[in-house]
């Protein structure tokens, strides 16, 4: 589970703060305009960014202090999330051991979710042999070999075209199942909140606006505002 207990940021003398909780195995996902917010939160979640007060607390502990490496957190963002000059097979075992020395076991951990993303017959490829859909598969992938439960996207998917859009977003869900995974995911595109189906988040001026089903979201009238379109 995630809970934020009055999370306190400033940036650039903008007030942000954040109360709210998420279940384990939920699915969230965040709105916004422009500069409202939803990077910052992710970022204090995953503790890049140190907030001045308040309490993080996931699945149970208090990690308002903790390391970003030891938190029971991974992160996908839109880009860069592979390395150009590291192989497929490469970029997963960073999931598991950065030095990419695997034992045994760690190689048959790489090649199941290997198997599962369906990549295996692109193990010694390139990113740049690629395509966009399948550069976030690995992605997903290293992530899921980092074995940690709760997963945070800002705008994985964006840059995607439509097809390969609900390509992802398929994966994304049968992973989200399999693993029990708790996801929270950060989008600015209104046709995003139809393929997601979930709770959203909706965020403005650095403060929750919104929290509800997307379906009560898309009835509400000021929801051009609350996206910045």
């Amino acid at each position: 589970m995630i809970e934020l207990n009055q999370v306190l940021y400033l940036y650039d003398k903008q007030r942000m703060i954040f109360n709210f909780s998420v279940q384990q195995g939920e699915v969230v996902t965040i709105l916004g305009p422009s500069g409202a917010g939803k990077s910052t939160l992710l970022s204090l979640i995953a503790g890049f960014l140190p907030p001045l007060s308040g309490q993080i607390r996931l699945n149970g502990e208090d990690e308002t202090d903790t390391n970003p490496a030891k938190r029971p957190v991974s992160m996908l963002f839109q880009d860069n999330n592979v390395f150009t000059h590291l192989s497929v097979q490469q970029n997963l075992a960073l999931g598991l051991a950065p030095s990419l020395k695997l034992t045994a076991a760690q190689h048959e951990q790489l090649s199941i979710i290997a198997e599962r993303i369906g990549l295996t017959s692109y193990l010694s490829a390139y990113p740049s042999q690629l395509s966009g859909g399948q550069k976030q598969r690995v992605a997903i992938g290293r992530c899921l070999l980092q074995h940690r439960p709760i997963l945070l996207l800002d705008e994985p998917f964006s840059s995607l075209d439509p097809k390969l859009k609900k390509e992802m977003f398929e994966l994304l869900y049968e992973i989200q199942a399999e693993y029990r995974l708790t996801i929270l995911m950060v989008t600015h595109q209104l046709e995003d909140i139809a393929a997601t189906n979930n709770r959203c988040l909706v965020i403005v001026e650095g403060e929750i606006a919104f929290d509800g089903h997307y379906q009560q979201l898309l009835e509400q009238k000021n929801i051009s505002t609350y996206l910045g379109i």
